[in-house]
């Protein structure tokens, strides 16, 4: 089990240490890879850097909890994540070109030719608190898998991700990280399905299976209980809510860097291809494995329902297959742990910093300090990785999408407008989930709905010209 797993981790690292190679050693190769990504590897980047821990851990430990109502977080996130796709991402990967800037914030505040360097240093100190948070959940995955099946102490997964993660991005940057994430994404779906098989034949095909899920009281109800509203209104309200958690997509600088370093808009469409298929499949299959697992392992409340797939793994698997679910989770955690800390590196050096850093060992030295931030965060960690996963995805969201929806629609705010929207989007999140509100609704629905109340109200104001969003 040692052996499988230690062989996929060098594996890993020796693909994202062999990108060195091809190095250009300049701030647009290190963070953007030069923008010569080929759809095929943007693709499966992108769907290893979204498919993170917390698919492994925190919708499995999730769907184990909640039963067949997961189902509708699956719906609704990749149907809004593919909605935001049709007229943002094309449109985020021309102005990369058009700008010259290397990060996301830099991107969106160049994006109407002015320079809005005051909301991109906001937008660089949010970014780097959110995306530290989450690059914490990642590592902090890792750890609960380890210590499940080789009883390692929790903290050993994230100071051994960090070390593997800052090895390769410091030898070559974003390309290192997509072309290691390439191959995660195939572990990862590869241990997924394996799981899958094999937990479907223990207890007697889909059909056994079914009648298993139906003795358990309300496991195979179509709605989650205790919803703002009953019944079908509720279940609505629901998927809507995560509706918007797929459309956050389009918030997150570490998953959007990938189309931003597309070789060109044009090969968007190919690249959309590799990615939803490859989401969809993965979405599904980790959604039946955490309803599998409840059958499986029924003692529901007597352990953290974010350990049930290293335990089921443990139950059914030889050694060997263990080994592989181990490095499909770390895998997964890795490939998105290294986009974040790329993302938070570029949010320091071209963002928050008033003097863009450009030489390449101050990129390097700053990668290497968001590490070590990011470890120190798991080990300090005490809320759970879907809880630290959603709260960090809606604030970014919150902060970044209503901006990103209207730019691409050809809208040209004012910086003040780009800044009221942003704080009052977070803002609106952040206290739908103080409240407790977000059990019910996503708390990034709400704050992507009032960055865009924001837009509109001001454009009373200020008399916002805007053109047609296909030439812009």
């Amino acid at each position: 089990m040692l052996l499988s797993f230690l062989f996929f981790l060098l594996m890993f690292a020796a693909i994202g240490m062999s990108s060195f190679i091809k190095s250009r050693g300049t701030k647009k190769d290190y963070y953007l890879a030069s923008q010569d990504v080929s759809p095929f590897l943007v693709g499966l980047s992108a769907v290893a850097t979204n498919n993170s821990g917390y698919m492994f851990i925190g919708v499995i430990g999730y769907t184990y909890a909640t039963g067949l109502a997961s189902i509708w977080m699956m719906v609704g996130w990749i149907l809004g994540d593919f909605l935001g796709s049709l007229w943002v991402h094309k449109s985020l990967c021309r102005a990369t070109g058009k700008t010259g800037e290397s990060s996301y914030a830099g991107v969106i505040g160049a994006w109407t030719g002015s320079n809005f360097s005051t909301w991109q240093r906001l937008a660089g100190i949010l970014s780097l608190l959110f995306l530290l948070a989450y690059a914490s959940a990642q590592l902090v995955a890792g750890g609960k898998a380890l210590y499940v099946v080789l009883d390692l102490p929790a903290w050993s997964g994230a100071v051994i991700g960090g070390v593997i993660v800052a090895a390769y991005c410091l030898a070559g940057g974003i390309r290192a990280s997509i072309w290691t994430d390439a191959a995660q994404s195939m572990v990862m779906i590869v241990a997924m399905a394996s799981l899958l098989v094999v937990a479907t034949q223990s207890v007697g095909g889909i059909g056994a299976a079914v009648a298993q899920m139906g003795q358990v009281e309300g496991f195979l109800d179509w709605y989650p209980h205790n919803l703002l509203l009953p019944g079908l209104a509720g279940g609505i309200l629901f998927a809507v809510g995560w509706l918007f958690a797929g459309l956050s997509v389009i918030g997150q600088p570490h998953v959007m860097v990938r189309f931003m370093a597309l070789e060109s808009e044009t090969r968007m469409v190919q690249a959309r291809c590799w990615y939803y298929g490859w989401f969809t499949a993965f979405y599904l299959m980790a959604t039946s494995v955490g309803m599998l697992a409840r059958i499986l392992l029924p003692d529901a409340g007597s352990f953290d329902a974010e350990l049930a797939l290293p335990m089921m793994a443990m139950k059914l698997l030889s050694p060997a297959f263990v080994g592989l679910i181990l490095a499909g989770v770390f895998a997964a955690t890795m490939s998105t742990a290294d986009s974040l800390v790329l993302s938070c590196s570029a949010s320091l050096t071209h963002d928050v910093i008033p003097h863009r850093v450009e030489k390449s060992w101050l990129l390097k030295a700053a990668t290497l300090g968001i590490t070590v931030v990011a470890v120190g965060w798991a080990l300090l960690n005490k809320q759970s990785v879907f809880s630290l996963v959603v709260m960090s995805w809606s604030a970014l969201a919150s902060a970044f999408a209503p901006l990103l929806i209207v730019l691409a629609l050809g809208a040209r705010p004012s910086q003040k407008t780009y800044i009221a929207m942003s704080v009052i989007g977070l803002a609106t999140a952040l206290v739908w989930r103080w409240l407790g509100w977000n059990s019910d609704i996503y708390e990034g629905m709400p704050g992507i709905i009032a960055g865009l109340v924001v837009f509109a109200a001001t454009r009373w104001f200020e008399r916002t010209p805007v053109v047609s969003g296909a030439n812009a």
